[in-house]
């Protein structure tokens, strides 16, 4: 029991099976309007692949410490999702010169954020929000506030086909960006660093890292990642739209919840690629079960509740650990 408090992932995983068990039993006695069964669940990874890159976006930043968070990821893969649409459906560039020119260019805009924090000292609430309305606002007015539909980026739609059930982004972004996020934290001096920063920046700067390239290229990061879920998403609509990563309740919030309830620490300096990618799977699999359980637009509406649940839980979660460890 012990075990299962402390070790998030652990704790994740069973929360996850027992949320599979109890949704598939209330479908299979005609308590939900559809079968929660495993083509349903299949399908609905098409949502996981955004919110869990995001997610690890998210994780990077908090990591990094000194109240680090990145509110400005949604408005990026709103940005970069037009200039994408640019690339690809008015200028004719090769798909895939445009998504390396959409990578950079994201990894531009995060370095927008690194330099206001890192650099300027800018708290990062402070500086993400105000990119976040710049960059959005970019959006809107860089193509009059119209989406890009043209004939080539409609045939980016084929880069979202399935493999059997499986949305092949899984497999062609998803998979590769959590791999290289998972080596990066794991196994390369500066993935140590950057914990090494986030759990104490004082003995850091002793030890003589350079904090505030490290800080700055964490968020480097979390710009070519949602730079990332902006090419996804426009092939998934097969349209740049200047809203794609703000409508609603936007992107940058389930992220960050995903990234909380994963197990990463607000504090910095904790936090697992593999925490988060269970967690996407929880909350997607979790609001597709509530969809299911109301014939109208409810659902959506309980899926928000649902969804502060989960941030209040999991920071709960944290704090129980953070104790525990002490």
């Amino acid at each position: 029991m012990k075990r299962l408090v402390t070790d998030r992932v652990l704790l994740l995983v069973a929360l996850l099976v027992v949320l599979v068990v109890w949704m598939s039993l209330l479908g299979a006695n005609g308590y939900l309007v559809a079968p929660y069964d495993v083509d349903y669940l299949l399908s609905s990874l098409e949502s996981v692949v955004p919110l869990c890159l995001l997610g690890v976006a998210e994780l990077l930043v908090i990591v990094s410490g000194r109240g680090g968070i990145d509110l400005s990821v949604g408005a990026m893969v709103s940005l970069v999702g037009m200039a994408f649409g640019f690339m690809v459906g008015d200028w004719h560039w090769p798909v895939w010169i445009a998504i390396i020119g959409a990578v950079l260019a994201g990894a531009v805009l995060g370095a927008v954020n690194g330099f206001l924090v890192a650099w300027l000292g800018v708290p990062a609430l402070i500086a993400t929000l105000a990119t976040y309305y710049a960059f959005s606002s970019l959006a809107l007015v860089s193509n009059d506030n119209a989406p890009i539909s043209t004939q080539p980026v409609q045939d980016l739609h084929s880069l979202t086909s399935t493999v059997g059930q499986v949305p092949t982004q899984v497999f062609t972004f998803l998979l590769p960006c959590v791999v290289l996020a998972w080596l990066l934290a794991n196994r390369t001096n500066y993935g140590r660093r950057l914990y090494a920063i986030g759990t104490n920046e004082a003995a850091a700067r002793f030890a003589g890292l350079p904090v505030v390239k490290i800080r700055f290229r964490a968020y480097v990061l979390s710009g070519a990642l949602s730079a990332v879920v902006a090419v996804i998403t426009v092939a998934q609509f097969a349209s740049a739209r200047p809203d794609a990563g703000t409508v609603g309740n936007g992107m940058a919030l389930p992220a960050i919840t995903i990234a909380i309830l994963g197990g990463t620490a607000i504090t910095g300096g904790i936090g697992r690629i593999g925490g988060v990618v269970i967690a996407s799977l929880f909350v997607v699999w979790l609001n597709a079960g509530i969809l299911l359980a109301f014939e109208d637009s409810r659902g959506s509406q309980y899926q928000l509740l649902a969804l502060g649940a989960v941030l209040v839980a999991s920071a709960l979660l944290n704090r129980a650990t953070l104790t525990r460890r002490e």
